[in-house]
């Protein structure tokens, strides 16, 4: 008789198993890890949002806070930063047009008060509840940093 090399068909299928199993119980884990640094990113760039709104309405006193993330925009190249484009965020940030999806949260600037305006609230929403995150956040002029447990605007706890 011939000695035989290798694997049996029984022996590669226990090892798959094995594998199999390993993977089940390791990308719930990794999924939550993306949506806790998807919501750290969120909460870093709402602060970003409130330093960028209070060098605006230092800039422009006549005018207060920007109403929507695209004056906090960079100019366009060998132009002048002014009122609609002040040269304060990237281009992730202050999109064409709100909301402006940045790490799996949609950003936009709300409710802006007066004119000049004298307050305004920056959210941040998860994109796809559940998947790129779990809570809502909030800021506005003080800035206080609030979240949605629910992941909507409903902000009404304090992060700390």
């Amino acid at each position: 008789m011939r000695s035989q090399r290798g694997f049996s068909l029984i022996e590669l299928l226990i090892v798959v198993a094995i594998i199999l199993v390993i993977c089940a119980m390791a990308i719930p884990n990794l999924l939550r890890s993306k949506m806790s640094a998807n919501e750290a990113s969120a909460v870093s760039s709402l602060r970003t949002i409130a330093t960028a709104q209070s060098t605006y309405a230092i800039t422009y006193p006549t005018l207060g806070y920007a109403d929507q993330l695209t004056k906090l925009k960079h100019p366009a190249a060998g132009a002048q930063a002014d009122q609609n484009a002040a040269g304060l965020l990237d281009w992730v940030l202050a999109c064409a047009s709100q909301p402006c999806r940045k790490s799996g949260y949609d950003f936009s600037i709300v409710n802006p008060n007066g004119m000049p305006v004298t307050g305004y609230d920056a959210i941040a929403v998860p994109a796809v509840l559940g998947q790129t995150g779990r809570r809502g956040f909030c800021s506005d002029q003080v800035p206080r940093m609030l979240y949605d447990p629910n992941g909507g605007t409903a902000c009404t706890r304090n992060l700390e």
